[in-house]
């Protein structure tokens, strides 16, 4: 089977990676399809099993952790696995396509570490960490304890941006989204 490229999208919650990487989904000539990530947590607003998420209980998880089928996992917050498995990534590559993920900042280095040669790893930085606060109280998915929680993150996850190839710097979308195109077009060709 012919290896594709992988591309990382990696940010503390509420930076615009994952809208980043949804534009970038939609243009053709990336050739890019998305790695569904697996996770022990629950379905959140209108998400869809298999489509933005494969949702496994947590024993489920920790049977493919076991089973060495994960190229990389993280315990992100407690009891809340997520990982991406290796046949999702096989999948990817048999339809002659390059891989796309949305991912945690662990998991994202774990990737480029695997595969330094074929990876391009994106730290997405926000604004600031009052603006990722507005951010995460509108999307109105998660209790005030949950957004505390992530905000608390999100400090050990920005001294990580220096880890990966690049960092964009989401103050403005329209150049964020363009800059993420022309770093995954370069890194393409």
């Amino acid at each position: 089977m012919q290896q594709g490229k992988l591309i990382v999208f990696s940010a503390p919650s509420g930076s615009g990676k994952t809208t980043i990487v949804r534009h970038l989904l939609g243009l053709p000539e990336l050739n890019l399809e998305f790695s569904i990530s697996a996770t022990s947590r629950e379905p959140r607003g209108e998400e869809i099993d298999g489509s933005d998420y494969y949702f496994i209980s947590l024993e489920e998880f920790k049977k493919h952790i076991k089973a060495e089928d994960f190229l990389e996992w993280e315990e992100v917050y407690r009891d809340n696995f997520y990982g991406t498995l290796k046949s999702e990534i096989d999948r990817i590559w048999a339809k002659g396509k390059n891989v796309i993920f949305d991912i945690d900042v662990a998991g994202g280095l774990r990737i480029k570490r695997k595969f330094p040669e074929e990876t391009l790893a994106v730290f997405v930085k926000p604004p600031s960490i009052d603006e990722l606060k507005i951010r995460l109280k509108k999307r109105s998915t998660e209790s005030e304890d949950k957004i505390n929680m992530r905000i608390a993150k999100a400090s050990v996850e920005l001294a990580t941006a220096p880890q990966f190839d690049r960092i964009i710097k989401n103050y403005d979308l329209d150049i964020a989204k363009q800059e993420a195109f022309e770093l995954v077009r370069d890194f393409l060709k």
